[in-house]
């Protein structure tokens, strides 16, 4: 079926030809003021990598007019580089690409085989007319512009945290605010918990003491702030439950010195993904993580009986101070919160 006639010029002024088109040294201008921009970009995403590194964001963190010096270098290094290679490309586009009219006919649906090798071959054309194949300059500045923006990605992959090596594994992911002689405080009130306070079958949410502000800090307790705070309060929360000593099971991974008179204290964290667990079914003595219904036998060391969780919940020892607070008698003896597959602490 032959193509429609397009409709009657409706007004359009006579093409006008660009400097570019007509003027050899316009054009080369236009073109080694495009390679600038590319360059400026990339000159650009090479100070964005230099601030990275250079300047200070810790103790005592640099300024610019009152801001952190840090942010404002790398947002404007990061934003004229992108700002600076979107110029280029208009200005390309404009100045130096195929400055034609183009009509497309509509089609029913479907196109032809024809129409498809017309359009691949409109394409083929559109490159050749683009010029990028005959101006290696445009064309190598772009490439590498856009290739440096690369390294940003790269660098700030640093922000994510430290390699974990098993040193670093060691001090952070295994490794919590409890040390020996740490009270063991309800997470709300922050107020120590007393052994004689808790009955049978009650559970606590609690925390080390430090991690909960009260109005009157206690002498010789350092108190977290900040991002050190809620890093710490994502590792330490743990259950303080109480039952009949008798119930409790006890294994040689769970010695009787880690519990006070049928008080046992476990980490709060599931050992499935991490969610905070506290749905105590006192009958039973078991614990269920509302996420992937993980049930752990808190009579039994924390022992999974159902569910995805792998490892049973860490288990802190306990004992009680001269005025009968509950306390840590160390930290966990093993990692907190979801196995990975670098554990090799057990």
């Amino acid at each position: 079926m032959a193509a429609e006639e397009p409709l009657p010029n409706p007004g359009i002024e006579p093409h006008t030809p660009r400097p570019t088109d007509v003027d050899k040294k316009a054009e080369k201008r236009a073109e080694r003021q495009v390679a600038t921009f590319f360059g400026l970009s990339m000159i650009c995403t090479i100070l964005f990598v230099v601030a990275y590194f250079a300047l200070d964001i810790k103790d005592d963190p640099d300024t610019i007019g009152g801001l952190g010096a840090s942010n404002v270098a790398l947002g404007l290094s990061l934003g004229f580089a992108l700002l600076l290679i979107g110029i280029g490309v208009i200005q390309w586009a404009r100045k130096l690409m195929a400055d034609v009219e183009i009509v497309e006919y509509r089609h029913p649906a479907t196109s032809s085989q024809e129409d498809r090798e017309a359009t691949l071959a409109a394409l083929s054309q559109g490159l050749e007319e683009s010029g990028i194949g005959r101006r290696p300059l445009v064309r190598n500045t772009l490439l590498g512009s856009v290739a440096l923006l690369g390294i940003p990605a790269v660098v700030a992959l640093a922000d994510l945290g430290p390699v974990a090596t098993k040193s670093v594994r060691k001090r952070t992911l295994e490794t919590t605010f409890w040390r020996s002689g740490t009270r063991v405080v309800n997470d709300v009130t922050g107020l120590p918990i007393k052994a004689d306070d808790l009955e049978i079958g009650q559970l606590v949410n609690g925390e080390p003491e430090g991690l909960v502000h009260v109005p009157e800090h206690r002498e010789g307790v350092t108190y977290l702030e900040g991002a050190a705070l809620q890093i710490e309060k994502t590792k330490s929360a743990v259950i303080a439950v109480r039952m009949q000593p008798d119930e409790i099971t006890f294994s040689r991974r769970s010695p009787e010195n880690w519990s006070v008179a049928g008080i046992l204290v476990y980490s709060k964290i599931c050992t499935h993904v991490g969610c905070p667990i506290s749905l105590w079914e006192q009958q039973t003595h078991h614990l269920l993580c509302p996420c992937h219904q993980s049930t752990f036998d808190l009579a039994d060391g924390g022992r999974v009986v159902f569910g995805p969780a792998a490892r049973p919940l860490p288990q802190l020892p306990i004992t009680v101070d001269d005025e009968g607070y509950l306390v840590a008698q160390s930290d966990f003896n093993e990692p907190v919160g979801p196995s990975y597959w670098e554990r090799d602490s057990e």
